[in-house]
């Protein structure tokens, strides 16, 4: 059976509980940390930039399903790239400024990577003729 769910509060697992009486499932025992949503919209903008930037040379076309001005990090990180593992940091982070520069940090990492395989990709699409190279004169 595929279950499908959808996130609507942090919580933490304090303890899973394997076998509850009369149901077929295991459960946990969680809390639910204040979770600081405060953004800095420069921060935001920036993260959001560099985001459509990656899915621009990734030649992906994503949408967020909201207007900009709506977005938090929780929206964001699943369109940047992060791995799973990654992800999972996200997630433990408490603070919306914390989560967006940890994407911050991330996207600044991946776009010089992804641009260099841009470049590289036109690189071997050349026919191998060098007709404008500056600074050769090859008038004999």
């Amino acid at each position: 059976m595929d279950v499908r769910t959808r996130g609507l509060k942090v919580f933490r697992i304090l303890e899973v509980v394997k076998s509850i009486p009369d149901k077929l499932y295991s459960g946990a025992i969680v809390n639910h940390p204040k979770n600081h949503d405060t953004a800095n919209k420069e921060v935001m903008r920036k993260v959001l930039t560099a985001i459509r930037e990656l899915h621009r040379f990734l030649n992906v076309t994503k949408d967020f399903k909201k207007p900009d001005d709506t977005l938090t990090s929780y929206d964001m990180a699943h369109h940047a790239g992060l791995p799973l593992e990654e992800e999972y940091e996200l997630l433990g982070l408490l603070y919306e400024l914390q989560r967006l520069e940890y994407l911050k940090r991330h996207l600044q990492k991946v776009l010089p990577v992804v641009a260099g395989m841009e470049t590289l990709k036109e690189k071997i699409q050349l026919n191998g003729h060098f007709k404008e190279l500056k600074g050769f004169n090859f008038d004999f």
